[in-house]
């Protein structure tokens, strides 16, 4: 693959990527699992725009670990920091040993999904259905926790089907906490099990953040974290009045810079994902992250068909990303007005 280099706003060189493992250890702001985006090349682009938020793997099946390539599945990169690995399980033994596997690997933290409603994860007895079981969830975590000495957190839905009281989320939590798991991630509908599909599972469901304010409210000890329809930074603001941490998903894939750190430039991160590029046997599969860069730009449309090209991608030439980049940026100059409150410092309470 050809050596990166050129212009795009900049002397050419590619800045030197964060290898710290983040300010952000209490999940104040979390970029969610999602099948088929965070994978290693996504989450390093979203690094490259924000140094604080924690990324997510893409959930992995406890079989996928036992009977298939452990490195493909878990290897990623030292400045993904700070990030956690998603598990899919409901057999204690499993989930620990491959808790054990991602330990080694080096992730900061372990999760377990209890959120997930599609049906291929439900014939497999996980996901959101084992909300309705918080002992067997509980032995889970409890194995989990014997196992590893990283945190492990449990990601899951208000609800299943018709259950609709905050009873049952309560007991669910107060379970699994008792085994030992300190933080809960609350996306914060409903999961229907049968009827909907997954999309639908994500917009149909009304959301109820009521549930995880009370959450935080009678579990004061426990670190609640909230999912689900959030979108902007004044609605980031408003649940952190309430909550310890927020979760974004497809929001921070199709709008990253609502992620950027402050004084961080869209050519600084191309340039970064250009040199890391290089290094990689696909340019298509890096690129294809790096669509929503330029999202609400006035050239969001150049960049994203250049990036979209199949005869460039399939020169595998990183020059591409600072062609493009270079493009938009001469073609028009970021104004102030564009830079939105995400280039805000977020102040943790204490």
């Amino acid at each position: 693959m050809s050596k990166a280099t050129g212009g795009c706003g900049g002397d050419g060189k590619a800045p030197s990527a964060s290898t710290g493992r983040g300010p952000d250890p209490l999940h104040r702001v979390c970029v969610a699992p999602m099948m088929d985006w965070t994978d290693r090349h996504c989450r390093y682009f979203l690094r490259q725009v924000s140094a604080r938020a924690r990324l997510y793997t893409e959930m992995i099946t406890t079989g996928a670990l036992i009977h298939g390539d452990v490195g493909r599945h878990l290897g990623f990169s030292p400045e993904e920091h700070p990030v956690a690995a998603q598990l899919g399980g409901s057999e204690p033994a499993d989930l620990a040993r491959c808790a054990q596997l991602v330990e080694q690997y080096g992730y900061d933290e372990v999760n377990l999904n209890c959120g997930c409603p599609s049906e291929r994860v439900q014939h497999g007895a996980f996901g959101a259905c084992l909300m309705a079981e918080p002992g067997l969830v509980a032995d889970c975590v409890r194995a989990m926790k014997e196992a590893v000495r990283i945190p492990v957190t449990v990601k899951h839905r208000t609800g299943v089907d018709h259950i609709e009281d905050y009873e049952f989320l309560a007991t669910f939590v107060d379970t699994v906490a008792r085994a030992g798991c300190a933080t809960f991630i609350v996306h914060a509908r409903n999961a229907v099990l049968k009827g909907l599909s997954p999309k639908e599972n994500r917009e149909v469901p009304p959301l109820k953040y009521a549930y995880a304010y009370r959450l935080k409210r009678d579990f004061p000890q426990l670190q609640i974290v909230v999912n689900g329809g959030i979108t902007a930074w004044d609605q980031i603001d408003a649940h952190l009045a309430h909550v310890d941490g927020v979760m974004l998903g497809r929001a921070a894939y199709h709008d990253s810079w609502l992620l950027a750190d402050p004084g961080r430039t869209r050519p600084e991160v191309v340039r970064a994902m250009a040199a890391y590029a290089a290094g990689q046997s696909s340019l298509r599969h890096v690129a294809r992250h790096m669509l929503g860069l330029y999202h609400g730009h006035p050239r969001a449309r150049l960049w994203r068909r250049m990036l979209s090209d199949p005869a460039r991608l399939s020169q595998n030439d990183p020059r591409l990303l600072l062609e493009a980049c270079e493009a938009v940026e001469s073609a028009a100059k970021e104004t102030p007005h564009e830079r939105r409150p995400q280039a805000e410092e977020i102040q943790v309470r204490p």
